[in-house]
Parts: C-alpha cells; structure tokens; sequence
C-alpha cells in the first residue's frame, strides 16, 4: 500500500506537463459566467466581480457585458463603445478582471461594427468573445476572420449554441481551433421548434427532463468534452429562486456534464460557484492521491488495494483545477502547482 500523505519530491514534474491531453479542457474557465447588458448593471457586476476576486483569491466568475440584447436598436454603435470604455476600466482596476463581451450574430447588420469596435479597441482588455446564434463552423470561421481583421493577436471565442441545425453542428463548432466553450441557448432553442416543445421546458425543472431539451444539453457537452473545450449550461429563468438556481447547477454539473453556467442576476452567481465547487472531502482525497502519484513519479500506485494510474491521476488533477478556480482552499502540500 502506498501512503498517500507525502510531500511533493522537488524534482517531481508539474502534473500539468504529464496528465492533460486530448482528454482534458485546454483552459479552466471560472464555473460561472454572468450576463448584464445595461450600463448601471454592467458597472456593479463588475464592481462586484473584483470584491468577490479578493475575497477568493481568485476570479471566480466571468462578466460578459451584453451588446445582442443589450444594445438599444439604432444604438448598437454607442452600446459597443461604452462597452470598450468599461472593458478597459475593468482590466485598469484589476489585472485579474475577466471580461467578455457578446457581440451580434454573424448575419446581423452591426455585426462587422462591433467586431470592428469591440475588438479593435478592447481586445487586449477581454478574456473572450461570444458569438451567439452560431449554426456552423463556417458562422465560426466568417467571426475568426472578422476578429483578426480588428485585432490580429486573436481572443478565444465561445459559440452559443440555440437551434437544432446548430446541436447537429456542435461537434465541427466545437472543432474550431479558436472555440473555447459551448454554451446551450434554451430559450431560443424551444421557439426554434415552432411550439411543438411546451413552454414548460424553458423552466426548472422541465428543461432537465423534456427529452429533445435534454438531448441537446447532452450533445453539445459531448461534443465540447470530445475537442477539449468548456460546455457550459445556460440560463435558469427563476432568478429570484435560489433554490432552483442551486438544484439547477447541480444538475447541471453531475448529470450534464457542464463544467461552467451562465448567471443572468448577480443572486445566481454564489449558488452557482457552490454547485461547481468540490466539496472539501473531494478536494483532500484529491490532493493526497496526486501527492502519493506524484512520488511514484506519476508511475501507476496502489491505494489501499485500488489499482490508481495516469486515467484516475487525470480526474483528481481536474478536482483540484475545479477546487482553485472557485476560490477553494488547497491543501499545503499541493499549492506549489498552482
């Protein structure tokens, strides 16, 4: 039997180097991603966003500031420069800030504007760019093209996912080298159906149990798994219901396999985290198992008579990836990775 309570060998490599792969996301996204499209709204959930970095330590949910719905019609341009102005003031207050920005879908008329604005004037202030309404990779390729047009050093953007044709077309979305995460629109999903989905499946908890709902949730987060990106959850409409917020995003993390969630009011956003967060007993099992590998040089070990190899190493790995980024505290003896 190994002892799985060790200190790390100073000449151990980084599991970073030995246990990602094809397998494994290519960045741990925070577990939460909050939407906000109006000005006073967009300012608060950034202030609130930077109080909540210093209380974790760390940037445990993203601001996405809103320009599909957010922006008035006729106002788009304006709406996208007030969002380049607050992008870079975000960034200037705090390094750690993680802003996005969801700009029009690719078949909008202000669509080439805001990349051109957004983009050019705020890249090197953003963390992503959403492109919504996202059909094919080709939707995917035509907003590549606009970005590095506007700003050449390229930002990571995530595809929402919101028709059927699309949830066919998730797997070439989700190929895209430039895609980052897969988010799931339900709600235009539904209406895309011609009101053959009942408007009950928009809710909690119809949208987990009406089966072309759920079949769509489980297709985008294979497809996102299977290329290495983020599947995330969308909305929860009950936003006055924390309740239903948790019992959401639990379920969306263990039965759904999301590994991220989008937050449409800022009393969703702690749930959320919480849901997503390993739970204490998890992060410690984690921790000894890897300190106990990393010994091993990483080479297979026995653990109280169970077989552990590079497969289990990778998964306790991504606990303690999960654990960091919702601002959990790690063990001593496993910090130094991080």
């Amino acid at each position: 039997m190994v002892n799985a309570v060790c200190s790390t060998p100073a000449q151990a490599r980084h599991p970073r180097e030995v246990l990602l792969g094809a397998q494994a996301a290519s960045a741990v996204l925070p577990v939460c991603d909050h939407y906000c499209g109006v000005q006073t709204r967009m300012r608060k959930s950034i202030a609130l966003q930077r109080e909540m970095t210093q209380e974790f330590n760390a940037c445990v949910f993203d601001v996405t500031l809103d320009c599909e719905d957010g922006a008035p019609v006729g106002g788009e341009a304006e709406h996208a420069q007030m969002v380049v102005e607050l992008a870079a003031q975000a960034r200037q207050a705090d390094p750690r800030a993680r802003i996005g920005v969801r700009v029009h879908p690719v078949d909008h008329p202000a669509f080439e504007a805001d990349m051109a604005t957004i983009a050019g004037r705020a890249g090197a202030f953003l963390s992503h760019i959403m492109i919504p309404k996202v059909e094919s990779a080709g939707d995917v390729a035509r907003a590549e093209r606009a970005l590095l047009a506007a700003y050449p050093a390229g930002l990571p953007l995530h595809a929402l996912i919101e028709s059927p044709r699309a949830v066919h077309n998730a797997f070439d979305i989700a190929a895209h080298p430039r895609v980052q995460s897969l988010s799931f629109g339900l709600m235009d999903f539904v209406s895309a159906h011609g009101g053959a989905i009942p408007a009950e499946a928009m809710g909690v908890p119809g949208q987990f149990t009406y089966p072309l709902v759920v079949r769509a949730k489980l297709e985008i987060a294979s497809a996102a798994h299977a290329n290495g990106k983020t599947p995330a959850h969308g909305v929860v409409t009950e936003f006055s219901d924390p309740d239903a917020v948790r019992a959401a995003a639990r379920r969306a993390a263990r039965e759904f396999a999301c590994t991220r969630m989008w937050s449409i009011h800022p009393a969703q956003i702690r749930p959320i985290i919480e849901a997503f967060a390993p739970d204490r007993q998890a992060v410690e099992a984690a921790a000894q198992m890897l300190l106990a590998a990393a010994q091993a040089d990483w080479a297979p070990i026995s653990v109280r008579g169970v077989l552990q190899d590079r497969a289990s190493y990778r998964y306790y790995w991504q606990t303690l990836l999960r654990a960091h980024a919702t601002g959990r505290a790690l063990p001593d003896g496993v910090v130094a990775w991080f």
